[in-house]
């Protein structure tokens, strides 16, 4: 098999993107496990995460995958959301902290 693409997901549409191939064929032992662990923890409505991934990225203040842990772990309060960027070089103002927090709790 040949990567033709690469793109970070959130957990929720990778979890309906194995459901969806679930359905059509049998999951190879590392997918199954995969959707296993995605079935138990990725609960939110796929719709609401895309929504929120629209809106961060549209800050333009993060990258993808910081856009993505944060759909992701859903940070509460400045204290998750900078456990989540701990390892990503971050020039997040105070404010645009508030900011990504602010859409977290209306989107979701």
């Amino acid at each position: 098999m040949n990567v033709l693409s690469e793109k970070i997901i959130a957990d929720v549409e990778a979890k309906e993107i194995l459901e969806k191939k679930e359905k059509d064929s049998e999951l190879k032992p590392q997918q199954k496990n995969s959707a296993d662990v995605l079935k138990k923890f990725a609960k939110k409505d796929p719709a609401d995460i895309k929504k929120l991934v629209e809106q961060l990225t549209a800050m333009g203040k993060l990258r993808d995958k910081q856009v993505i842990a944060i759909a992701n772990f859903l940070p509460e309060d400045k204290d998750d959301l900078r456990a989540i960027l701990h390892k990503e070089s971050s020039n997040l103002t105070p404010e645009d902290a508030d900011s990504i927090i602010k859409i977290v709790k209306d989107t979701i």
